[in-house]
């Protein structure tokens, strides 16, 4: 049987199997989340950890190597072109949607970036946070060659001008971040203390906070609208972003907890594949899935109560997937955003074109697994109604 044809970005036909050599070629040697460094940041961490790297990842690490030096060439011209432009670019109070990986923040950002009012960090920017303002243009149109059609934990289409989560940008451009875990998943422990970011020190964090509003003004420079935020780690960061941006806005999507972390265990395998420079350690993931999960949920339900009644709403998935309509009236209404109305056409053409996505078909938790998840989580079980 020959591939079924498909159209890519370049609007040439491209079979499923030209897809298929793309992802193992990232998979070999894609940057991951460190395609966007400079060459300063990577000599740097190649001195703290280049020796936990592993020879089988030496051409994950020779793209990292040269993008670094592209990077730093290109990251001069910006600060050159567009520093003083940048520099008095004002944030206007940006939207942040929290929820843990796998909860459903994608599929909520995407549904909310269809309103044109709003804008938001797409994949390339988040990837080349130093240098998006520069290359973007014909950067994006080179990358688009080696993008896999789908996300390799999901069947969700992935393009580089589509919403992605600003953490990325972080990562790469501080390396201040627990997604530094997928990279070196044998020291994760280390770069956890950067999911709520409340026992790093005041250096550190100010280092965070310099690049996270950085990146901010200049994609806010380039989109001069509210900005639509996801990242998972803001979850617990609110009190935070709270002293930060005082008149920002929060909504927080929740999930069964069993879904979210047999699908979080799911992708966190593959995202070692796609971004590691060392092989973890067998039988660790499942303690750290769900250490990260109550770590950021301890926080979150804590620092919840600061913000204001209306700058938080708080969505079920289940409910969003039920009645997307509906539910993003409410959330309209609740957050006090603007007209719903005016976003409802475009935002049910979307619904329209994912009307034949399916979800990941997972095999059922083992039994010991599902005990543990409703013995170490009953507080999120009993907080969201989910039977245990």
């Amino acid at each position: 049987m020959k591939p079924r044809s498909q159209r890519g970005d370049s609007g040439l036909a491209t079979s499923t199997t030209d897809w298929e050599w793309r992802k193992e070629f990232l998979k070999l040697c894609g940057p991951g989340v460190l395609a966007g460094i400079t060459l300063g940041m990577w000599l740097t961490l190649l001195r703290e950890r280049g020796r936990a790297m592993e020879w089988k990842h030496c051409l994950r690490a020779a793209s990292i190597t040269n993008q670094s030096l592209q990077n730093s060439f290109w990251a001069r011209v910006e600060r050159l072109r567009f520093d003083a432009k940048v520099r008095d670019v004002s944030i206007q109070p940006p939207v942040f949607i929290l929820g843990h990986w796998r909860s459903g923040t994608t599929h909520l950002h995407e549904l909310l970036a269809q309103d044109p009012r709003f804008g938001y960090p797409n994949s390339y920017q988040v990837s080349f946070p130093h240098t998006f303002l520069s290359t973007e243009q014909f950067g994006s149109r080179v990358l688009s060659f080696f993008v896999p059609k789908h996300r390799p934990m999901d069947q969700m289409e992935m393009t580089l001008d589509r919403p992605q989560e600003d953490e990325f940008a972080l990562c790469c451009s501080t390396l201040k971040s627990p997604c530094m875990g997928w990279v070196f998943p044998r020291q994760r422990q280390d770069f956890e203390k950067y999911l709520t970011l409340s026992k790093i020190s005041a250096e550190e964090l100010a280092q965070w906070q310099d690049a996270f509003v950085w990146f901010l003004k200049k994609v806010q420079f380039r989109c001069p609208r509210p900005l639509m935020l996801k990242s998972p780690p803001h979850t617990a960061r609110i009190r935070l972003l709270l002293q930060m941006f005082p008149e920002a806005k929060f909504v927080h999507i929740h999930r069964d907890p069993y879904r979210v972390i047999q699908s979080s265990l799911h992708t966190f395998e593959i995202l070692y594949r796609w971004h590691g420079l060392q092989t973890p350690n067998p039988g660790e993931l499942e303690d750290y899935t769900i250490g990260q999960y109550k770590a950021m949920y301890e926080d979150f339900f804590r620092e919840k109560a600061a913000v204001p009644e209306k700058q938080f709403y708080e969505i079920a998935y289940e409910a969003l997937e039920k009645d997307p309509i509906g539910e993003l009236g409410r959330l309209y209404q609740g957050l006090n955003l603007p007209d719903f109305a005016t976003a409802e056409p475009m935002v049910r053409r979307y619904l329209s074109s994912i009307a034949d996505y399916r979800k990941n078909r997972l095999p059922d938790l083992p039994d010991q697994l599902r005990l543990r998840i409703g013995r170490d989580c009953r507080e999120n079980f009993e907080k969201w109604g989910y039977p245990v």
